[in-house]
């Protein structure tokens, strides 16, 4: 019986010391848990902002590209479409204006990629489909030159960017979005 006691005695003795390296154990598996569900969820959206190609000088609301534009278009498919395909452009949203699409149609069809249109007085609607639909991915966006830097500034929350003037064609702007940081842009004036 003596020796019965001093077994459970030993027994009670050794649990209040095995309890915190349990816990300990738990707390560190779920600590891994969270720190790869972060390591995977911090992706970052790359958003390429650009103007329309030269619109013809037609007089009509809805231009179409001049032959300028046609080959500013044709450009553009060559720089953005050029990568290896799991690299490319995944989304490509233009507005409802023909310039807007048909700068875009020559990369979208060597991407594959359909043409998203959104009006463009819906900045908050674009980016909520970006943000939302293509967490993580490369989206391109064909605007104008009156939309152009508003839509850089909701993405990068804030970069002040000078207003495009009736001739400028060639600028890019790309915008890194990460899930939990600020975003940053990069200008690039393409050919």
């Amino acid at each position: 019986m003596i020796l019965n006691m001093a077994t459970e005695y030993a027994s009670l003795r050794r649990r209040p010391f095995l309890a915190p390296v349990w816990i300990f154990g738990l707390v560190a598996v779920f600590a891994l848990l969270v720190a790869g569900w972060v390591t995977v969820a911090a992706s970052t959206t790359v958003v390429v902002v650009l103007r329309h190609a030269e619109k013809s000088l037609d007089l009509t609301p809805d231009p179409p590209l001049s032959p300028a534009g046609l080959e500013r278009a044709a450009r553009l498919a060559t720089i953005f479409g050029a990568g290896p395909k799991g690299l490319a452009i995944d989304a490509i949203f233009v507005t409802q204006w023909q310039r807007s699409a048909d700068t875009a149609r020559p990369l979208a069809t060597r991407l594959g990629v359909p043409l998203e249109r959104v009006p463009d007085d819906d900045r908050h609607g674009l980016e909520r489909r970006i943000l939302d639909g293509y967490r993580g991915k490369r989206v391109l966006v064909v605007a104008h030159s009156d939309t152009v830097a508003d839509i850089v500034q909701d993405l990068a929350r804030g970069s002040d960017l000078p207003a495009l003037g009736e001739i400028d064609y060639g600028m890019a702007y790309v915008i890194a979005i990460p899930r939990w940081s600020r975003p940053t842009v990069l200008a690039l004036a393409l050919p």
